[in-house]
C-alpha cells in the first residue's frame, strides 16, 4: 500500500489540527471486482486517524460516515476551517469515543467526492474525470475498500465499527461479511434496508439532478454551469426526511422570514423561515458535494438489503461474535424504531450479545449528529466500548 499525507497550512503546535491521509489500494493489474461485475483500480482512499494504535493493534475503532459525510470526523484540518469535523463533539480526548484510549479511523466512502475515488476523480485510462462512466457501487463495495484499508494499517480486528444511517448499514455489512473482523458493532438511527418511502424520496432527489439542464448526462466537469439547482433541490428534499415534524414546528413554525405580511407571490420561495432554511441547506450542499456521487450513493443505500444479500438476519449474523449496541430515536421516521427492533430480534434469535436503547429526541433522523444529543449518546457508547475492551481475549 502506498501512503501519502497532505501537508497542513497551519501552525503545527495547534492541538486541534488533524492530518489528512491518503492510501492507494488495488491496482490496474489487480483491481477491485465490484458487486456489479465491473472492476476498478487503482483506488485512492481519503482517511483521517485520531489517537494511537497500541502495540497489540486491538484498540482501533472504525467510524462509518453517513450519506453526505466524509473522513473529517473531528478536529480541524487547518486554521482556516470554518468549523471542526462533523462529530467533533463525540470523538476526541475524553469524549464518547475517547481518542486518549482508542485509535479512531474514518475514511471517505468509495464513490464519494472528498478524496476517495469517485465520479469526480481522474480516470487513469482517459485522463478525464470518470463522470457517468464511474461504475455502480454497493454498500458491500464500500466496506470491501475500507476492510482493505484496515488490512493495510496492520489491523486484524476492529474493536468496534460505528455508524449512523448509511454508516449503520456499513456496520451491518462488516458484521455479516467479515464477522471475524469486528469485536463490536454500534448502529445508530439505521436499519437493515431502506423503506419504500425512503427510496421514494431518494428517487425524487435523483430525478431533480437528472433533469437539471446542466447535468449533461453527467459530463459537467469543466463546464461553466454544473447541475447545482438539481443538486440543491435533491438536498432540500432529503433534508426534510432528516428532521421531524416536532423539530420543524419548534424551530420554524409558520413564521415569516423578513416580512410582517404575506407578499402573495408565486415566485417568492423564501417567504417562510422553513423555506429559507431549506434553501440555505441546498446552497451550502452544492459547495461541497458532487451530483454524480449523490446519484450513486443514494442508489447504494436503496439497494442495501441484509436479507436479500445475506439471507435471514438471524442466520447471517450468527457467525459473528461481535457485541452489538443498537440505538434508535423516537422521532426518526426515515429509520423508525421498529427497524432497529427487527435487528435486535434477529440478534437475540442468533444468540448474540445485544444492547438496545430508544432515545427520546425531537430532532428526528439527524439526532445522532446534533450537539445537544451527544452527551446522552456518549453515556451509552463509552461504557459499551469500555466493556468490549475489557472483555477482549488477550494472550
Amino acid at each position: 500500500m502506498e501512503l501519502t499525507a497532505s501537508p497542513l497550512a497551519a501552525d503545527p503546535s495547534e492541538p486541534a489540527l488533524v492530518r489528512r491521509q491518503q492510501a492507494t489500494l488495488f491496482t490496474a493489474e489487480q483491481p477491485l471486482t465490484l458487486e456489479c461485475g465491473l472492476t476498478l483500480g487503482p483506488i485512492t482512499v481519503d482517511f483521517q486517524t485520531y489517537g494511537e494504535l497500541n502495540s497489540r493493534r486491538d484498540n482501533a475503532v472504525f467510524i462509518c460516515h453517513a450519506l453526505t459525510g466524509d473522513s473529517h470526523v473531528a478536529g480541524r484540518r487547518n486554521a482556516d476551517d470554518r468549523k471542526p469535523g462533523w462529530w467533533d463533539g463525540f470523538v476526541g480526548p475524553g469524549k464518547g469515543i475517547d481518542t486518549d484510549r482508542f485509535f479512531v479511523i474514518c475514511a471517505n466512502v468509495l464513490g464519494g467526492c472528498q478524496g476517495t475515488t469517485g465520479p469526480n476523480s481522474l480516470n487513469p485510462a482517459t485522463g478525464r474525470p470518470y463522470g457517468p462512466e464511474f461504475p455502480f457501487i454497493t454498500v458491500a463495495d464500500i466496506v470491501r475498500v475500507h476492510q482493505t484499508l484496515v488490512d493495510s494499517l496492520g489491523i486484524d480486528r476492529l474493536l468496534a465499527a460505528v455508524g449512523g444511517s448509511l454508516g449503520g448499514m456499513q456496520v451491518l455489512e462488516w458484521a455479516a461479511r467479515h464477522p471475524e473482523r469486528v469485536a463490536s458493532a454500534i448502529l445508530l438511527a439505521s436499519g437493515s434496508r431502506l423503506s419504500a418511502q425512503g427510496i421514494a424520496f431518494n428517487t425524487v432527489g435523483r430525478r431533480a439532478i437528472l433533469t437539471d439542464p446542466s447535468f449533461n448526462g453527467g459530463n459537467y466537469y469543466g463546464q461553466a454551469e454544473t447541475p447545482r439547482f438539481g443538486l440543491a433541490l435533491a438536498r432540500m428534499i432529503a433534508h426534510i426526511t432528516y428532521l421531524s415534524e416536532q423539530a420543524i414546528e419548534q424551530k420554524f413554525g409558520r413564521r415569516l422570514q423578513h416580512r410582517d405580511q404575506l407578499c402573495y407571490s408565486l415566485t417568492e420561495d423564501t417567504e417562510f423561515q422553513i423555506e429559507s432554511y431549506l434553501s440555505y441547506q441546498g446552497k451550502r450542499f452544492v459547495e461541497r458535494f458532487d451530483a454524480n456521487s449523490y446519484l450513486r450513493l443514494t442508489r447504494a443505500m436503496d439497494y442495501f438489503d441484509m436479507e436479500r444479500d445475506h439471507g435471514p438476519m438471524p442466520a447471517s449474523l450468527a457467525a459473528t461474535a461481535a457485541r452489538f449496541l443498537v440505538v434508535s430515536y423516537t422521532t426518526d421516521w426515515l429509520f423508525p424504531t421498529e427497524q432497529s427492533r427487527a435487528i435486535v430480534r434477529s440478534l437475540v434469535q442468533a444468540g448474540r450479545h445485544v444492547t438496545f436503547t430508544e432515545l427520546s429526541s425531537p430532532h428526528g433522523h439527524d439526532a445522532f449528529l446534533i450537539e445537544s444529543e451527544l452527551p446522552m449518546l456518549a453515556r451509552l457508547v463509552s461504557p459499551f466500548l469500555d466493556r468490549t475492551w475489557r472483555d477482549l481475549p488477550r494472550a
